[in-house]
């Protein structure tokens, strides 16, 4: 049986409903599966929601007892370095999960 993950991304203003939305919904299926997980659920970053993805994915990560979190890059937690380190300390550190990388990984 396969542990569960969940992924996390950001779209760009411009891209809300694109192709760039469901490629990277795929390449985050396809890595799960890759690394052994089932992806469970994508917690996607939308500019015109009043509702935060990241506030609602720490949420299911205490509530599920699912402690893997992929991401394409750092840059859909944020665009600021120190940003994108809080949040990855905060799921790291504060949750327990592991944060997995796609974009730098081996394919």
């Amino acid at each position: 049986m396969r542990l569960g993950m969940y992924g996390y991304m950001r779209l760009a203003a411009s891209n809300e409903e694109g192709v760039e939305n469901e490629a990277l919904q795929s390449e985050l299926a396809a890595h799960a599966k890759r690394e052994g997980f089932t992806l469970e659920r994508i917690f996607i970053e939308q500019i015109r929601s009043n509702e935060g993805a990241f506030d609602c994915l720490t949420d299911a990560l205490r509530a599920s007892g699912i402690r893997n979190v992929i991401v394409p890059s750092l840059w859909h937690f944020a665009r600021l370095p120190g940003l994108q380190r809080a949040m990855r300390e905060h799921i790291e550190q504060e949750i327990g999960a592991r944060i997995w990388i796609i974009q730098g990984a081996q394919r």
